[in-house]
């Protein structure tokens, strides 16, 4: 499992770059969700990195 938390705002980001953020379960800054550790989040991850924060548990 990833532990998945928005550390950056969403104002003015691209629209698919939020609908990532919101498609984890991130809508403001300091929310943490967790997720499974496979290949579709990690590519979420990947797009949105300047976004979140992501640690293994």
């Amino acid at each position: 499992m990833l532990k998945v938390t928005l550390i950056k705002s969403l104002n003015g980001r691209l629209k698919k770059h939020i609908a990532t953020a919101h498609s984890l379960g991130l809508r403001k800054i300091g929310d943490c969700t967790e997720q499974p550790d496979n290949e579709a989040t990690k590519g979420k991850l990947t797009q949105i990195d300047y976004l979140v924060k992501a640690e293994k548990i």
